[in-house]
């Protein structure tokens, strides 16, 4: 099993990235900053003749790169209640690609794919954070993943994930569960 972590995060060593890192302590992993590369928002051509045009930006090599592994850990701070804007531009590009010529099985391609939710937010996050969960469930369950789990942490200035006993107990278990896969 090879493994992608895809980082939504816009603050480098932020929260959510040092749990996450403590997820995959010691696993050989293929890690994507997401807010290293230049996607570009869809522009909703579904029901155009002509259909998506070709987007001269990064996301190609990074579902590409995304292609290659069976398990991803989205990893993404809880931003006004859910995924950062750079995640959500990311995914809402599968749109494209599931009609894409490029990727004609990109669906097909997707389904099976262990995922994973790693997740830190300051506002009550335990409750507030659930709707963001919920809504990467709906997308696992559209593109036909398998939704192996989720971890959401309290944090907001750096650093204070390391206060919360729970999110990094969590993350110990999700590492076992990950290193019992590799």
């Amino acid at each position: 099993m090879s493994i992608a972590v895809l980082y939504g995060g816009n603050r480098p060593g932020g929260n959510t990235e040092t749990l996450t890192k403590k997820v995959i302590e010691g696993i050989e992993v293929t890690e994507i900053y997401l807010k290293d590369y230049r996607i570009h928002p869809i522009e909703d051509m579904r029901h155009d003749e002509a259909g998506f045009p070709e987007v001269n930006d990064d996301y190609n090599h990074v579902i590409d790169e995304v292609l290659r592994h069976d398990t991803l850990v989205f990893s993404t701070p809880i931003y006004w209640y859910t995924m950062t804007g750079v995640m959500k531009n990311f995914i809402d590009r599968w749109s494209h690609s599931m009609r894409d010529a490029n990727y004609p099985e990109f669906k097909k391609q997707m389904a099976g794919k262990h995922a994973y939710v790693v997740t830190v937010g300051g506002d009550n996050p335990y409750l507030k954070g659930l709707p963001l969960i919920q809504q990467f469930q709906y997308i696992f369950d559209f593109m036909n993943m398998d939704f192996q789990g989720y971890i959401i942490g309290e944090g907001n200035k750096p650093g204070d994930i390391l206060s919360d006993k729970r999110a990094l107990f969590a993350a110990d278990e999700m590492n076992k569960k990950l290193k019992s896969h590799v």
